[in-house]
């Protein structure tokens, strides 16, 4: 990935944020047929102090990605995806002085390499579905369990897929939030993102907040 240093993000808190509030990645793998992706959800596990360890999730027992994986595994890249919105010029200070100012993207976007292995097996399956659910029905007032449906139609669930797993090897992350331009313009620019629509309004509180804005 093409990574300007003022876009590069070295914080690994910063980074385990973003893996865990968009869990769905892209597993890129490669074989002897070429490139394939696949989306899957992934628990992020952490050291102490949040630098990222392992990512663990399951795909179908169809999906032939767990095979690809199977016995010694495979390298993989996983790609999350942030919030992202498009920057009109509009906003830009300069587009009244001298108009040399031009759309861009603003995204985040976490890249992780490591070795992918399949893990075929019953109990860290069921495990990781336990944990998974855990997670993502956390928020709700009545959340829905595991148990809540009937044994064997869980079990038959459970059968039908198989868990993968990331040794997590290498982690680049890229937030583009209009570093390259002046702290004036970072703050017209996210005042324009910040009526815009729920990702938008994301990338403007998070413009607002850097260093050489928010202290400004």
């Amino acid at each position: 990935m093409y990574l300007p240093r003022h876009f590069a993000v070295d914080d690994p808190a910063a980074v385990l944020e973003l893996v865990r509030a968009c869990p769905l990645a892209s597993v890129v793998t490669h074989d002897t047929a070429g490139l394939d992706a696949n989306p899957v959800v992934l628990l992020a596990d952490a050291a102490a102090d949040a630098r990222l360890l392992r990512l663990r999730g399951h795909v179908a027992r169809a999906n032939p990605l767990w095979r690809r994986a199977a016995g010694a595994g495979c390298d993989a890249l996983a790609l999350f995806h942030g919030a992202q919105a498009y920057v009109s010029p509009s906003a830009h200070p300069r587009k009244a002085l001298d108009g040399k100012v031009v759309p861009t993207w603003n995204y985040l976007v976490v890249q992780i390499r490591g070795r992918l292995r399949a893990i075929d097996d019953a109990a860290w399956v069921r495990s990781l579905v336990q944990e998974l659910t855990s997670v993502h029905e956390a928020s709700r007032a009545t959340p829905w369990a595991v148990d809540d449906a009937p044994p064997d139609y869980v079990q038959a669930m459970l059968d039908a897929v198989v868990g993968v797993e990331i040794e997590v090897r290498d982690v680049t992350a890229k937030f583009k939030l209009s570093q390259n331009h002046p702290a004036a313009a970072r703050v017209a620019l996210a005042q324009d993102l910040g009526r815009g629509g729920e990702q938008a309004r994301e990338l403007s509180a998070r413009m607002l907040r850097a260093p050489g804005v928010a202290d400004g």
